[in-house]
């Protein structure tokens, strides 16, 4: 394991949960129509991706090994989860909120580990509507559901 560029990933996504959560203070605490405003899905996970964070850097100087040797960065699994995180903050508004979900979770399933195609697809897609339905059914807030374009809205 590489527990080097775990430290340091973990060091950048703390620091980007910390600005989530800094972010989200900035935000309106009400929306129209909405118990929960806007401010309060984003804290949470910023709180929740800090925590997270925390918990991996904190592992990685527990489970240091002995030997000192010199493994290669994973850059391409890197560059792929980064470039499908920033579509998907691009794409989430034009295209809603379960599509993009689901489609962020399986590239980065399938990046992390190739195959179990349908194991990926049934909890990327329970997850990502199961959150959905959470948020506005359960919390009543408001997040880009579908596209007008698809017709389901």
């Amino acid at each position: 394991m590489n527990h080097s560029f775990d430290r340091y990933a973990g060091i950048v996504f703390c620091a980007i949960g910390i600005a989530f959560i800094i972010g989200s203070r900035g935000i309106t605490a009400s929306s129209y129509g909405s118990n929960v405003g806007a401010n309060v899905f984003p804290m949470f996970l910023g709180g929740f991706l800090s925590l997270m964070s925390a918990r991996l850097i904190y592992e990685t100087f527990r489970r240091q090994k002995q030997e000192r040797r010199k493994t290669n960065l994973d850059y391409k699994r890197f560059g792929i989860i980064f470039v499908s995180a920033v579509l998907y903050a691009l794409l989430l508004e034009p295209v809603g909120f379960v599509i993009t979900t689901f489609a962020f979770l399986m590239i980065g399933f399938q990046t992390m580990e190739r195959g179990k195609l349908w194991k990926s697809a049934v909890i990327a897609g329970l997850f990502s509507y199961g959150v959905y339905y959470l948020y506005v059914n359960v919390l009543e807030g408001s997040l880009p559901g579908f596209p007008a374009w698809l017709g389901l809205s």
